[in-house]
């Protein structure tokens, strides 16, 4: 069989097409600091769970770019992460 960029892209090494996959610990822990932020919007605790989040998730498109399953997975993951600094940057005012 021939591989295409569609396999390539879409596959993982199973032949099964690969677009979301269940929450791994990162995201969980991404979503559970995120929704706890909305709880304690202020403070120091707030700054904790935004630096937990933060990281999190960086670790998520970390490991999506390097460990993803295809070339979607990990242009996800680079996306994530590209925004996430940029994101960051913009908040601290560098751009």
């Amino acid at each position: 069989m021939e591989n295409t960029f569609f396999d390539q892209a879409f596959r993982d090494s199973e032949g099964n097409i690969v677009i979301a996959q269940p929450p791994n610990l990162p995201i969980i822990v991404f979503a559970v600091a995120s929704l706890l932020q909305l709880i304690l919007p202020t403070g120091q605790i707030h700054v904790g769970l935004d630096l937990i989040a933060f990281g999190s998730l960086f670790t998520w498109a970390w490991l999506e770019l390097f460990q993803g399953v295809n070339y979607f997975r990990r242009a996800l993951g680079l996306l994530v992460l590209v925004g996430l600094i940029a994101w960051k940057m913009q908040l601290i005012n560098i751009f």
